[in-house]
């Protein structure tokens, strides 16, 4: 058991067939670009839609923005925006259909700042978003869920592509940390394909290779503490509940005094004394968690559950609908409402009511990507 979570671009032609410069500009954190405006219109507001989750407003606004944009790059970056809302919004399909209306593959050379020296002079490189290359490899699985070898295969070659810009010699620190970045990113998002076809083996590998380079770095302590504590899940999802308890005493042994990283150990601990049934300990763990950080949605949803394991019923709801009035920006998820009704379900002979009243609640307040099925009305 692991901790709960919680339109087609404007076709590109290249304005001169001519070589690159001769010393064009390949870190891709010194291009002059000072701001998002500067990288492509009104992509500050597209970004704070995001960060909204106003996915149905960002479609709008890139139909209406397309026939404004000039510059090749800025085609593939509201491109990036549109395919991530069809998604987010689990239109699937029509996200499938997006990427399948791109002209060229994303490692085509009409896709390099080199092709187009009239618009990028000293430039080079790709100008294709991260985002937009981690889209497309995770796609397949999400349109159909037989095809997630698929996705598996496109976030290795992923892999490789990042790995890559390991080698080279003009490569600033600052862009060095954010590939490093990228390649975790990568791998975790691996290890969950892995984990969800019960490939245990290839996690452990993984997640061990990641720890190993972090070691020694004394400003990754958190990220290294939140990769241990991930292979102590993994190590609990196989069966293997002996080596997970030395995993997070070992981390314990680790932390510092960090709200993060105690609250990581808390969390450890209780989810240790959940899959052991000691639901009475585990509230105790997940009470200090919230004690220290009341925003800790993690510690919030599985004290409910185990007080729901308890049979008290009337406490958990508390726990949860608290959460929901007080912080409703972290809180509103699709398990913590999932468990919400399964309680309301066990609780209530009218549950149907109660239901709809907190479905109309996260109509008014959830973001445009929010399941409200999860409802089960």
């Amino acid at each position: 058991m692991s901790d709960p979570p919680a339109a087609q671009p404007q076709p590109l032609s290249p304005t001169q067939s001519s070589p690159p410069p001769t010393q064009p500009t390949t870190d891709p954190l010194s291009n002059p670009y000072a701001t998002l405006n500067d990288l492509s219109p009104d992509l500050t507001t597209l970004h704070d839609l995001a960060t909204r989750g106003s996915w149905l407003t960002i479609l709008d606004k890139v139909i209406h923005s397309r026939p404004h944009l000039t510059k090749p790059h800025q085609h593939l970056t509201y491109f990036s925006y549109n395919l991530l809302s069809l998604i987010k919004l689990r239109r699937f399909t029509d996200a499938l259909n997006e990427l399948d209306s791109l002209d060229h593959s994303l490692d085509s050379p009409y896709y390099l700042y080199e092709t187009y020296p009239n618009h990028y002079p000293n430039q080079c490189g790709s100008m294709v978003p991260f985002i937009l290359r981690v889209l497309h490899a995770e796609l397949p699985g999400k349109v159909n869920g037989s095809n997630r070898q698929e996705s598996v295969d496109r976030l290795y070659v992923l892999l490789e592509f990042v790995r890559g810009k390991f080698g080279r010699d003009n490569l600033s620190n600052t862009s060095r940390a954010l590939w490093e970045k990228r390649e975790c990113f990568v791998i975790n998002s691996i290890i969950s394909h892995h984990l969800s076809l019960k490939q245990y083996a290839v996690c452990l590998d993984l997640i061990k290779g990641l720890i190993e380079k972090s070691e020694g770095d004394g400003s990754k302590l958190e990220e290294r503490m939140g990769l241990l504590s991930k292979l102590g899940y993994i190590q609990m999802q196989y069966g293997d509940l002996d080596g997970a308890k030395t995993t997070f005493g070992f981390i314990e042994k680790q932390v510092d005094e960090r709200v993060e990283l105690k609250n990581l150990v808390g969390r450890n601990k209780a989810l240790v004394y959940l899959v052991g049934k000691d639901y009475v300990s585990a509230v105790r763990e997940y009470d200090e968690c919230i004690e220290r950080d009341g925003n800790d949605v993690v510690a919030v949803n599985n004290k409910a559950l185990c007080l729901m394991y308890l049979r008290d019923l009337s406490d958990s709801i508390k726990v949860l609908e608290s959460a929901l009035e007080r912080i409703p920006t972290m809180a509103l998820n699709e398990t913590l409402v999932v468990n919400l009704c399964s309680m309301y379900e066990l609780a209530y002979v009218n549950h149907a009511d109660v239901k709809k009243t907190l479905n109309n609640w996260i109509a008014r307040v959830a973001p445009d990507d929010f399941d409200s099925a999860c409802t089960r009305i």
